[in-house]
């Protein structure tokens, strides 16, 4: 077995795993250069994360909060245990936060605002069941989702559509989970888009498509970054459609999903990303349905809620998941419980970005 913490060849192709005999782990090969995830110009072989929220709670939680139901706002969320099938819970109530964007650690989910003049930022205990907690203020108020993203420790909002302006936006904040406070500012974003679709690994943050200025609408541009640095965005690649107001994306620590999309065009699409390489989506699979999603992840299993197309006017609350290092059509998972609602948005204690 190589020494660990010698470098691997050129020709190890990021993403790849192998299991460490000298330290009894799995670990996969994060490609260079340095100030991208890596300390070394050719890349290096990183560990798996072993422990789990399967272990310490029983099952990794995804909650899926603060949508739009058929009567405007609606702050209920309801919750899932990932590795199971069947119907969500309810698990409390938001403070404001509808049509905004989320992002978690092992143990906490944050809600940044989406609604018109309310700058809050929420968070909830995911193990437990109760009504959100003020955290702190965004940088700016924005409607019309922005997106997020997180690893362990960090959390991270981008893009959006400003209030009162109407503009769209390409700030990117941050703020520290486990404190509580106003956020501060990260960099920007390649280009000015809401609506992205989002996930990250422990060190890379990844921002696809969303909804451009008039007459670009609809994106297909993906940034990332590096999560505990400070700095703009960098272009990835592309995705393979063009798609606005997914927010569906979730993770493993290895491989990202984004799935289905509006409105403009509503989208059944499933396409998928290797986080620590560079370069356009593949093909996954579909949707049951075209609409845009909520979404959460294990470190095995992706989970998509919720949805709504306009003509004629459905509101879906449908769960379905995917096998996240497979490909393959949405198989179903159950149902939401607190309504049917679009603009949803879904964080859990075991996704891609804690490793």
């Amino acid at each position: 077995m190589p020494n660990p913490n010698e470098l691997a060849p050129l020709t190890v192709i990021p993403g790849a795993i192998r299991f460490n005999t000298d330290s009894m782990k799995l670990e996969y090969y994060r490609g260079g250069p340095v100030g991208f995830g890596t300390t070394t110009q050719t890349g290096e072989w990183v560990n798996l994360t072993t422990d789990s929220p399967d272990i310490q709670t029983g099952g990794a939680r995804g909650v899926f909060g603060a949508g739009f139901a058929p009567a405007g706002g609606n702050l209920a969320m309801d919750y899932i245990t990932i590795s199971t099938t069947g119907n969500a819970i309810n698990f409390g109530n938001a403070l404001t936060t509808f049509g905004g964007s989320s992002c978690a650690s092992s143990t906490r989910g944050v809600f940044f605002c989406g609604s018109p003049g309310i700058n809050n930022i929420e968070y909830i205990t995911i193990s437990s069941t109760g009504n959100a907690i003020d955290f702190g203020d965004v940088t700016e108020l924005r409607l019309n989702n922005p997106t997020s993203v997180s690893n362990s420790t960090r959390g991270i909002r981008a893009g959006g559509m400003l209030i009162p302006a109407f503009a769209m936006t390409n700030t990117i904040d941050y703020i520290t989970i486990a404190s509580t406070g106003n956020a501060q500012d990260f960099g920007d974003t390649t280009s000015l888009r809401a609506r992205s679709g989002s996930f990250a690994s422990s060190t890379r943050g990844i921002f696809g498509g969303g909804y451009g200025p008039s007459p670009n609408a609809s994106v297909n541009v993906i940034d990332f970054i590096t999560i505990s640095t400070l700095g703009n965005a960098a272009d990835f690649g592309d995705l393979i459609n063009a798609q606005e107001g997914t927010h569906g994306g979730c993770s493993s620590a290895i491989r990202g999903i984004r799935a289905g999309g509006g409105p403009g065009t509503y989208r059944n699409v499933i396409e998928f990303l290797t986080i620590a390489t560079l370069g356009n989506t593949q093909d996954f699979g579909d949707l049951s349905v075209a609409r845009p999603v909520g979404a959460c992840a294990s470190s095995t299993r992706g989970v998509f809620g919720g949805g709504y197309v306009p003509s004629p006017t459905t509101f879906y609350n449908t769960i379905e998941y995917v096998t996240i290092m497979s490909t393959g059509n949405a198989i179903d998972f159950g149902d939401l419980v607190n309504n049917s609602r679009h603009n949803l948005s879904g964080c859990s204690n075991g996704h891609g970005g804690l490793g």
